[in-house]
């Protein structure tokens, strides 16, 4: 299992264009911005109409609704659902980590202390320890948990009964889920990256709460360049206000984004220089590729696991890198991005 350290999540945040989240908003920058309600979540249509169903369903049966797992890409709204989620269902939410579940002490402290139909949320849940899961599994299913009282030939363990409550697990990397916690599970729900008309809504929501004027060409040039995630459009968005707070622009345009996010580096299509700095290393260093990871990570100066998680996702999002078995391999539409910018 691979785990980030907090040094490697704060050189992430230090770009505008990545989708883990910054200082700022952990204090709580965004806070609201965000929507409060499933009718206010803008995009991911699928998991908003089936949850619609399953929380009335809930309510009419007067019972927690079942766990739920939300994956997917960072800064696509996991967190908010979760909030929705315990807001819909009338309920109180905790909020933890899975790295900050150390032993299953902490996890007893948590059970014990909730209410009928809490809503227990717990982000990066795939890097619960084994140890942990294990304590988990009887409190998903049976709503019981085994605590040790005393030490040494003198201890003994005792079942407590738990209130019905329902756990939402956040997580990038479904794939390090094992399948034991991974089945207990009543919903798995997938984010996907969002299209541009439906971060334009996001950006035009959040321009009315900040009080900030866009015109359509400009939320939609925001829209364009926000990688289809909603966290970096509300940062950009907040970055474009700065640049026409002080050039006096009472209405931001097209042409305000465009001047605003060039001179942030992030291009178009919501590149910023070490995305393209990968793409002209496979392109002009390795003939277009194939090149291995390790490779490529040296040639840029970057962590092996910081290139697989945070820039290529997106590259290969839009069709710049294949990764073949044999390695990284760029294609023809990254060649004519970096000759359209002038890199090549």
């Amino acid at each position: 299992m691979i785990n980030v350290s907090e040094n490697e999540k704060e050189e992430r945040a230090d770009r505008i264009v990545t989708a883990e989240e910054t200082e700022e908003e952990r204090a709580g920058s965004f806070e609201g911005l965000r929507p409060k309600s499933l009718d206010e979540f803008i995009g991911q249509r699928k998991i908003k109409e089936n949850l619609k169903v399953f929380i009335e369903a809930a309510r009419k049966r007067n019972e927690p609704l079942d766990h739920v797992l939300l994956y997917g890409p960072p800064g696509l709204g996991k967190t908010t659902l979760a909030h929705i989620i315990a807001r819909e269902m009338g309920a109180n939410i905790r909020i933890t980590s899975g790295p900050a579940i150390e032993r299953p002490g902490d996890l007893a402290a948590i059970l014990t202390n909730i209410k009928e139909g809490d809503v227990i949320f717990i982000d990066e849940i795939h890097r619960l320890s084994h140890v942990v899961e294990e304590v988990m599994y009887p409190a998903m299913e049976d709503y019981e948990i085994d605590i040790i009282i005393g030490k040494g030939p003198s201890a003994r363990s005792i079942r407590l009964e738990l209130p019905k409550f329902t756990l939402v697990g956040a997580t990038t990397r479904a794939g390090l889920l094992t399948s034991p916690l991974r089945d207990r599970f009543g919903m798995s729900m997938r984010f996907d990256f969002y299209e541009p008309r439906d971060l334009k809504t996001i950006i035009d929501r959040s321009a009315s709460i900040l009080g900030v004027e866009l015109s359509e060409d400009g939320s939609m040039e925001i829209a364009k360049r926000s990688r289809g995630t909603p966290r970096i459009a509300n940062r950009l968005l907040r970055r474009v206000r700065d640049f026409a707070s002080v050039g006096n622009k009472k209405v931001i345009d097209r042409e305000i984004v465009n001047d605003s996010l060039n001179r942030l580096d992030v291009d178009y299509l919501g590149l910023d220089g070490m995305d393209r700095r990968i793409l002209k290393k496979i392109v002009k260093d390795f003939d277009g590729g194939p090149v291995g990871a390790e490779t490529l990570a040296v040639t840029v100066s970057e962590e092996v696991e910081t290139i697989e998680d945070v820039y290529e996702p997106y590259l290969i999002q839009i069709g710049f890198i294949n990764r073949t078995p044999r390695g990284r391999m760029s294609t023809k539409a990254a060649v004519e991005h970096l000759q359209r910018m002038k890199e090549i």
